[in-house]
């Protein structure tokens, strides 16, 4: 048994110090994509948010941005919603500091299936969003959680209150507003609430420091507004409001 411990413990030393050295690894911004899986979420806008977060992250601008950061180096996790009870962790937690490391994320993006396909708790997905940034093994000067959606919060609890629990804990909140070409047929005012589903995000969803909305006016120019988006969010450079891209 003395033999035993003396082989076992100084492996576990070793784990110890390995796992507290990479949960104080600096880097300049925490970021977690939550992207909306529910029923209205087509395959088109499911393709569309997958590919998007895909091209943009290895784009040379967000690497650029990436780059000028203190330490050249961000740290990114992935997330779909859907539901009050429906969110997954599809990529954890990994850092992006060149176009190698964001091509890598981005092929994962493109090989795993899809989560859902439930209701829309914009609230839950914040909640969960939450967790895995208190969960983080990297530590941030900055903390952005990424919500890209196509409607409504109609399930879980309310999103506004959410929204001001996560923002107590100086996290920042940017909305990706996708707009749908026509309204539900069964709740039109799901994806085309009076307003337009951009307003609704910048009342209800965003907020914190420089926080934002964009909005695509169509599907082909979805990947823009991802990238121009990103590259705000990683140099923390608040664009014009309202920002529609066309």
């Amino acid at each position: 048994m003395t033999r035993l411990i003396r082989i076992i413990l100084p492996a576990l030393c070793l784990f110890a110090l390995s796992a507290a050295a990479r949960a104080a690894e600096q880097v300049d911004l925490l970021l977690v994509l939550a992207s909306d899986v529910s029923r209205s979420v087509d395959t088109r806008k499911f393709q569309l948010q997958r590919e998007g977060y895909a091209a943009a992250l290895s784009n040379p601008r967000v690497i650029e941005a990436i780059k000028s950061g203190p330490h050249g180096r961000i740290a990114i996790c992935f997330v779909e919603w859907s539901g009050a009870t429906s969110q997954k962790l599809v990529i954890d937690w990994t850092i992006v500091s060149d176009a190698a490391s964001a091509r890598r994320i981005g092929d994962q993006m493109l090989e795993l299936p899809r989560s859902f396909a439930d209701r829309t708790s914009i609230s839950a997905g914040l909640e969960y969003a939450m967790n895995q940034l208190e969960q983080a093994p990297f530590t941030a000067p900055r903390r952005t959680i990424d919500v890209s959606g196509d409607g409504t919060n109609n399930s879980g609890r309310d999103i506004a209150s959410v929204r001001d629990e996560v923002l107590a804990k100086g996290v920042t909140i940017n909305g990706l507003v996708i707009f749908s070409d026509s309204p539900l047929p069964w709740n039109p005012e799901h994806t085309n609430p009076p307003g337009g589903l951009d307003n609704y995000y910048r009342n209800n969803v965003i907020g914190g420091p420089g926080a934002f909305v964009m909005a695509a006016e169509n599907h082909n120019s979805f990947g823009q507004a991802i990238v121009k988006k990103l590259i705000a969010e990683i140099a923390w450079i608040e664009p014009a409001r309202p920002v529609v891209v066309r």
